[in-house]
């Protein structure tokens, strides 16, 4: 099991997910995040990278990505 940040429903989150064959991931909860808390160096070096790749939207138990929308 993993994890990253991501934006869901617009709110920084970390989203927990399961790796399947290849690429694809199976995301199991999320929780969102203060934004304002105090990160380390690293940590807001992810969130940067991580916010622009991941942002999903959670709705009726079922997260849809937002990035691959036309």
């Amino acid at each position: 099991m993993g994890w990253q940040f991501a934006i869901v429903n617009g709110r920084l989150a970390e989203i927990y997910f399961d790796e399947l064959k290849g690429k694809r991931r199976c995301i199991r909860a999320h929780c969102h995040v203060d934004e304002k808390t105090k990160w380390t160096k690293e940590e807001r070096r992810w969130i940067a990278i991580d916010k622009k790749h991941n942002r999903f939207s959670y709705r009726n138990k079922k997260y849809h990505s937002l990035l691959s929308r036309a």
